[in-house]
């Protein structure tokens, strides 16, 4: 890179967020690998009008970020996350006029928006209680580790509301199927842990004990790999739902001859050559 160019991103968007203190949740970073730690365990980490916005920005920020390379995202104590905080959040909005209501859902859909737009594949680790709209944030990860004794619920009619939440008659169809995601949505039932590993929500399922290390282990093998392509391939899992195969082959096309010019794609050729394997470096 050029050094006026490197000059100028270095005080524009680039951005070292290892150092990040977090405000709403705990932050970790290390090797490459962010964790978030929702961290109200006594209410079993609800969200707040604050966490919304403060993760949607570190998200956000996210894509800039040249020392993260994954995230995971975890609750603390022995559950993911109960979802917004009845008295702080659904109180208040009971309140609110209709202008002031489309704010918070629609700051709230920015919250997936930007989980989905950040290159950093996302690793949620899943144990205890995930509803509402900690459900979402599961679903809007790009990976998910369960436990058996995980349930997770997408409870917005069980309030009174539509299923319709955040995103979550866009994706969740595309995780679990449309039949199974209606009923979900529709009846706000608990989904169980290994019943949710059969439908496809989780990955695979972990011991509670073991579940944010397995995380973490996860994480840290896509930091080991070529992660600018890693960043490719989230993109396109993520744009491609809305185009038809003609346009997402030529879509591809042109992303494949991007990480072509890449010097991981140089390393992986001169290491297979060595017989070695190779150490990539995301540039």
């Amino acid at each position: 890179m050029s050094k006026p160019l490197d000059t100028a991103l270095a005080a524009g968007n680039r951005r070292e967020l290892a150092a990040y203190e977090a405000r709403h949740f705990r932050w970790h970073c290390e090797g490459g690998v962010a964790t978030i730690t929702l961290n109200r365990p006594e209410r079993k980490n609800p969200l707040t009008f604050d966490s919304y916005a403060e993760l949607r920005d570190l998200f956000r920020s996210l894509k800039y970020a040249t020392d993260v390379q994954a995230v995971v995202l975890a609750g603390a104590g022995e559950n993911f996350c109960s979802g917004g905080d009845v008295h702080e959040i659904i109180g208040p909005l009971i309140e609110l006029p209709a202008p002031e209501l489309l704010m918070f859902t629609r700051m709230t859909g920015d919250l997936v928006l930007a989980m989905r737009q950040c290159p950093q594949p996302i690793v949620a680790a899943i144990d205890g209680v995930c509803a509402g709209a900690g459900a979402i944030l599961a679903m809007a990860s790009d990976l998910r580790l369960g436990t058996a004794r995980s349930k997770t619920a997408f409870l917005f009619n069980r309030v009174g509301l539509a299923g319709c939440d955040m995103g979550a008659c866009a994706l969740l169809p595309r995780i679990v199927g449309q039949g199974r995601a209606s009923e979900l949505l529709y009846t706000g039932r608990s989904l169980g842990g290994e019943e949710g590993e059969r439908w496809g929500f989780f990955n695979r399922l972990c011991a509670p004990e073991a579940v944010l290390a397995e995380a973490h282990s996860l994480a840290a093998q896509l930091v080991a790999g070529p992660t600018f392509a890693n960043g490719i391939t989230k993109t396109m899992l993520h744009q491609e739902w809305s185009m038809t195969v003609e346009q997402a082959i030529e879509a591809e096309a042109q992303a494949q001859a991007i990480c072509m010019l890449t010097q991981d794609f140089k390393r992986a050729y001169e290491a297979f050559v060595r017989k070695e394997r190779p150490v990539f470096k995301g540039d």
